[in-house]
């Protein structure tokens, strides 16, 4: 049985609390308090093994001791890096949070607004903390290396699954953003963003012919890494430990396991998503860009549980549920393509519970997408899952207060269960579902307090957090 403020998410249990590993309030405050701060610790021989091989490839873009980036390389290497101080700050910040979540109380916040409250967090008084403290200490490094298409400068949005991305580079590179995290120099940085471009790199290499389309992305992703490297020492100190990259290729995951925090769009624990030091990045849906209306009162919800495939091929789950459900019942309304002149936004509307399945090869990209559409259109989601999703901001988010989950192979018994939920049950989840829906909104420019960019932003800061160098 977990705790009072964790929850066991598919047989993995993460909190804010175990996430942070924080260190007793008694630790005193120094650089040597920083070096032993318990948490996610670097050594060189786990460094060198997580580092893995890179592949040797120097397109123009890529950056060289002899570009034209190096006398600005030169000029910030041999500044005075202040890494004591910062690892003492984020002590601080551990001690901090620890104490807001034992006395149930946080720093006075003048940031006005939204306080995080309630059921539909693992522990809000640690989150609430957390978010202040990064919001007052954590710096980022975005690198000025690299040439568009495949390094995003500025951070235009993208449409599709991947259209966070260019909000998430906007609001951490220095031309756009409102500025809060980012670094005036290496020197003063807690983590460092490789602002490659993931949709610019699928188009930079894409071609008719092609046999291998992962290959040379790896290559171009590796190359990039290569060139800072050999003009920084920022890479090399921690192997990339304290490095990030938003959103990393689903075939790229294995290239970093281990090393640079990732962050991912598909976030399946079953093809080596690790919870603890990755970042599950929700997609952006168009109904995400605005405040969402209410949707229909539950007694205007006649439809029990929707879900519409949109066609094309699928993995081992949502073929079960195609399978079992499509256009056999009229209160578990399924489509595999949705007929002509059904409204899809209208259809969740209506439904009481929105079924997100996920695993099988579905991918979790494709789970999250319909997660993010149902708690913006004010639908319960419902979880079907073979065991290997991780929901988005799970971290701090207490996914079994405001969804429900449901085994895959219980894919035939979603009416009874879903049924089975009461009137008041029902009640509850809703309004919670309602509660959450502003960390998965878009807000731009500029990001808001607890929208999605900073709550991936937030994620970010509790890897690093977790994170003890030494140096």
């Amino acid at each position: 049985m977990a705790s009072k403020n964790s929850c066991a998410c598919h047989g993995v249990v993460v909190t804010l609390a175990s996430c942070l590993l924080l260190v007793a309030a008694a630790v005193s405050v120094s650089v040597l308090a920083a070096h032993v701060a318990v948490g996610r610790v670097w050594s060189p021989a786990g460094a060198a093994a997580a580092a893995g091989h890179h592949h040797s490839l120097s397109p123009a873009w890529v950056p060289s001791p002899s570009s034209r980036h190096a006398h600005h390389a030169r000029e910030l290497v041999n500044r005075r890096v202040q890494v004591g101080r910062m690892e003492a700050g984020l002590v601080q910040a551990r001690v901090s949070i620890r104490r807001a979540s034992r006395t149930r109380s946080c720093t006075p916040d003048d940031g006005g607004g939204f306080i995080p409250r309630g059921a539909v967090y693992r522990d809000a008084y640690a989150f609430h903390q957390s978010y202040i403290e990064m919001e007052k200490r954590f710096k980022v490094w975005t690198y000025r290396e690299g040439e568009p298409p495949v390094v995003q400068k500025g951070g235009a949005a993208f449409a599709g699954n991947d259209g966070i991305e260019g909000h998430l580079i906007a609001e951490l590179d220095s031309s756009g953003g409102g500025g809060r995290h980012r670094a005036r120099h290496p020197g003063e940085a807690h983590a460092f963003f490789l602002p490659i471009s993931v949709a610019s790199i699928a188009g930079y290499v894409y071609r008719r012919d092609m046999i291998d389309f992962w290959d040379p992305q790896l290559r171009l992703v590796a190359g990039y890494v290569d060139g800072l490297a050999a003009m920084y020492p920022f890479w090399n100190r921690s192997r990339g430990a304290d490095h990030f990259l938003a959103p990393i290729l689903s075939a790229a995951k294995a290239e970093l396991r281990g090393n640079a925090i990732r962050v991912m769009c598909d976030a399946d624990m079953s093809d080596g998503f690790d919870p603890a030091t990755d970042v599950a990045l929700p997609p952006v849906v168009a109904s995400a860009r605005a405040t969402p209306p209410q949707g229909r009162v539950a007694s205007e919800r006649t439809v029990l549980a929707f879900f519409a495939a949109g066609g094309g091929g699928g993995g081992a789950v949502r073929e079960a549920l195609l399978a079992r459900w499509e256009g056999r019942d009229d209160r578990v309304v399924v489509y595999g393509r949705l007929p002509a002149g059904v409204d899809h936004g209208e259809l969740m509307r209506r439904a009481r519970f929105c079924l997100c399945p996920c695993g099988g090869g579905e991918g979790a990209a494709a789970a999250s997408r319909r997660v993010v559409e149902a708690i913006t259109a004010g639908c319960v989601p419902v979880l079907v899952d073979d065991g290997g999703y991780s929901p988005p901001f799970s971290d701090v988010l207490d996914w079994a207060r405001f969804s429900v989950a449901v085994p895959a192979e219980r894919v035939g018994e979603i009416k009874d269960i879903l049924g089975g939920v009461s009137d008041r049950r029902y009640g509850v989840l809703r309004r919670r579902v309602l509660r959450v829906r502003r960390h998965f909104r878009l807000n731009r420019p500029p990001a808001k307090r607890f929208d999605v960019v900073n709550m991936v932003i937030h994620s970010i800061w509790l890897r690093r957090l977790n994170l003890s160098l030494p140096y």
